[in-house]
């Protein structure tokens, strides 16, 4: 697996990798419905181009094919992070994850994840701050706010091993 900076040329194959995604691995967590709402398969190419653009993002892949992206914001607030439905479980996202919390010097990263997310994003330190309902297209999602509390550089001067 290689991971890189996104491409506008990526465009196209991540929002593809979204919309399968949510529909093939939330859909134990969320409704028809809900995922129709949240992935309709209607998206703004240009839009995403420019978010991932101004965004710190990453894509991995495998033998030349995407399998999985995600990005953060310059303020610590990880926007997207997802893991083609056929490459689950191989380490993909905690390898993206890792990358992009270390493009970061925040103190503090946040995640809005998904039922399905949470258990990935406490493994890894996250906590939750609380459970939210967001409307989209009219219809209500859950999701949980969580937050990961970095070390300050330098915290540990002065405790060597004795």
């Amino acid at each position: 697996m290689v991971v890189r900076r996104y491409e506008p040329a990526d465009c196209k194959g991540i929002t593809e990798l979204f919309y399968e995604t949510v529909h093939a691995v939330n859909a134990k967590d969320y409704t028809k419905e809900q995922l129709d709402a949240w992935a309709s398969g209607k998206v703004d190419p240009e839009e995403w181009n420019r978010t991932l653009s101004e965004h710190f993002s990453l894509v991995a892949l495998e033998d030349g094919r995407i399998v999985g992206f995600g990005d953060m914001d310059q303020t610590g607030y990880l926007d997207r992070l997802y893991v083609h439905k056929d490459y689950q479980g191989r380490g993909i996202a905690s390898a993206l994850c890792k990358e992009l919390e270390n493009a970061v010097r925040e103190e503090k990263i946040t995640v809005h994840a998904s039922i399905t997310a949470v258990p990935f994003f406490r493994a890894r330190g996250y906590e939750i701050v609380k459970k939210q309902q967001v409307i989209r297209q009219g219809i209500s999602l859950t999701n949980y706010i969580m937050e990961k509390q970095r070390r300050e550089a330098g915290a540990d001067k002065g405790r060597g091993a004795v």
